[in-house]
């Protein structure tokens, strides 16, 4: 057993320094949850070095830190300085200015606000699918994540900035955010490195911020500058803030558009990257989807209305969520001493709650790494732990984007379903890299053919 019993508290285990840098360095993110679930869900101290953040997973302490004593554990500390750098004071910061933004944000991303969005998002998913006609009738594959990352990023700009923006311009600024989102990965291994000192990826995530700004800003003053009757998310903050303060803190509105572009944009498409290969190792589950699509579908393009019919595709992307939680991570850093499960937890100590582990535990999960969307069938009504799944955060701090994922999602998988049949011509077992969301490290090579009776 590779870990080593703390004499001071029974339900702790710690991970040495010596154990735990190797296994780190060699794949953060999958080994991460192994040091959680080797244990069961006890939480696991990690020595490295100076640093000594308490691994969190069990769903009774997820439910603690997240929700129940939720103000004991605030969004601050090593692990969210790199990105405050770039998501600044936002809807993903602490504080009065959290709570300012969840206040006038919340109302865009309910369940009715989000579906009134469903044919505009539809219409341009539709367009933005018709435009790897190309790579089909040419035979070339396309990079899975790389086309993932471009269709959803024209739904989620077109949500956010309406026609303010180019598609040249679009297309800029997801590159940018991958960037930011990547370059982070060494300050989140090793968080206590001083930010006086440069390390591998800060020159590109400065860069990246740098450029996101200059994209960002002007958008802002143009929709100010043209008042606030349009009903995208950009012209709504400003119209919010208006209402509340009185007037426009531009740099706030655009740290809250740029926490909202990365929470809908970045992890939907990280997502939708997985599933490509779970189908190609899942057939079954492939054939079932795609005659899903075809009945309900048909020969397309997919509208919103279809999405609530479309009720094996839901339970799909529920178990690609459990498999591959895009949010691997939840840091948080105690204000004042407590108890998790009976370990005392000192101030200003790092926890980090783990979806990643606690989607596989097998106290809640039955064979817990197969791939099984029959687990979330409504018929098998199984009962869970409130807390045994948090791809979207829980508690006040959950994020806004959930409704929006469960309609953009299902409209690009059907849409693409829907028109080619897709082949993963690469097949490989994948890694996932951290960062502000889990991706895989290899590239996915997917083949397009037209089905038959679509026109190019």
């Amino acid at each position: 057993m590779p870990f080593e019993a703390d004499t001071a508290a029974s339900g702790l285990r710690v991970l040495p320094f010596y154990r735990a840098v190797p296994r780190l360095v060699k794949d953060p993110v999958t080994e991460l949850a192994k040091m959680g679930t080797e244990t069961g869900g006890r939480i696991v101290r990690l020595d490295i070095g100076p640093f000594r953040p308490y691994l969190v997973s069990h769903p009774d302490h997820v439910q603690q830190v997240l929700k129940t004593d939720w103000s004991n554990f605030v969004r601050e500390g090593m692990f969210w300085r790199p990105l405050q750098r770039v998501i600044g004071r936002s809807i993903l910061g602490e504080g009065e200015g959290w709570e300012s933004s969840r206040r006038i944000l919340q109302p865009l991303f309910t369940a009715r606000y989000t579906a009134s969005l469903g044919e505009d998002m539809a219409d341009i998913i539709a367009d933005c699918i018709l435009e790897l006609d190309a790579y089909a009738l040419s035979g070339r594959p396309v990079d899975g994540g790389h086309q993932m990352t471009r269709i959803v990023n024209q739904a989620v700009i077109k949500v956010l900035f309406g026609g303010r923006i180019s598609r040249d311009v679009a297309e800029r600024l997801a590159p940018e955010f991958a960037t930011c989102a990547t370059s982070i990965a060494f300050r989140l291994l090793f968080p206590f490195a001083p930010y006086s000192i440069k390390v591998p990826g800060d020159r590109a995530f400065l860069a990246a911020a740098k450029k996101i700004d200059e994209i960002v800003y002007p958008l802002i003053e143009q929709a100010r500058a043209e008042g606030t009757g349009s009903r995208e998310v950009v012209s709504a903050l400003i119209g919010a803030r208006i209402r509340q303060d009185g007037e426009v803190d531009v740099k706030q509105v655009r740290d809250d558009l740029v926490s909202i572009y990365g929470a809908a944009s970045e992890t939907t498409a990280m997502s939708l990257t997985w599933l490509w290969s779970l189908l190609h190792d899942h057939p079954d589950v492939y054939a079932r989807l795609q005659a899903e699509v075809d009945e309900v579908v048909g020969e397309g393009p997919v509208r919103s209305e279809h999405v609530p019919r479309l009720g094996y595709l839901r339970m799909v992307l529920q178990e690609l969520l459990r498999v591959y939680p895009s949010g691997w991570i939840i840091p948080r850093q105690t204000v004042a001493d407590t108890e998790i499960g009976g370990v005392p937890i000192k101030a200003g100590s790092q926890v980090l709650v783990s979806p990643y582990t606690t989607h596989r535990l097998e106290e809640f999960w039955q064979r817990p790494l197969v791939f099984d969307p029959e687990r979330w069938a409504p018929e098998r009504n199984e009962r869970r732990h409130r807390y045994a799944f948090i791809p979207f955060g829980a508690g006040p701090h959950s994020c806004l984007g959930q409704h929006l994922f469960y309609l953009k999602a299902p409209l690009v998988v059907a849409g693409l379903l829907s028109r080619y049949h897709l082949t993963l011509t690469n097949p490989q077992r994948l890694t996932p890299v951290p960062g502000a969301s889990a991706r895989p490290k290899e590239k996915l090579l997917l083949k397009l053919e037209l089905k038959s009776g679509r026109r190019a």
